[in-house]
């Protein structure tokens, strides 16, 4: 993992139901962009951080343009501007499964979703039957959660209310 000063972290939690944290690297101690950064977290408070798996580091973003953006002269071709990651953890007791979804985006706001499964006792055991159903129906909340912030988001842009956004 490689980070610059003003990059931003985004911190998936590490079991189903554990807020997500994000915050702006203000420092980094280790060579090349390497850990340890020093975080101030979007609470405020800071602290010195060793990232692990669930880290993620979004790049700032300079002059309004993403790093490496060309610039106006130059011939644009389509490139990725933006990359978010989803982030599934599941959890199994018994016949049960359920699937956390953390969207993992920029400014960081909290986008999750939980969908579950119960394998009913006549049913053969297949935990992988369970965690396809259990992460399809997390991920259809998180779809359906974003489509509803991005009804809010279009009101509040237009001042128009009652906005419909189609799924599809």
């Amino acid at each position: 993992m490689r980070a610059r000063r003003g990059d931003r972290i985004v911190l998936a939690g590490e079991q189903v139901g554990h807020p997500v944290r994000d915050g702006e690297i203000i420092e980094v101690r280790g060579a090349d962009g390497a850990p340890p950064y020093v975080v101030r977290w979007s609470d405020g408070h800071e602290a010195t951080l060793f990232p692990g798996p669930d880290a993620v580091v979004q790049p700032k973003e300079a002059d309004g343009q993403p790093e490496g953006a060309p610039d106006s002269g130059a011939v644009q071709t389509p490139k990725t501007v933006q990359e978010w990651q989803i982030r599934v953890t599941l959890l199994e007791q018994e016949d049960d499964t359920t699937a956390q979804a953390v969207l993992l985006s920029g400014p960081a706001e909290r986008a999750d979703a939980s969908g579950t499964a119960h394998r009913s006792p006549r049913d053969p055991a297949s935990p992988r039957i369970g965690d396809e159903i259990a992460v399809a129906r997390a991920l259809r909340h998180l779809a359906d959660r974003l489509l509803e912030r991005a009804r809010h988001d279009v009101e509040d842009a237009t001042g128009e209310h009652d906005v419909e956004i189609r799924p599809s």
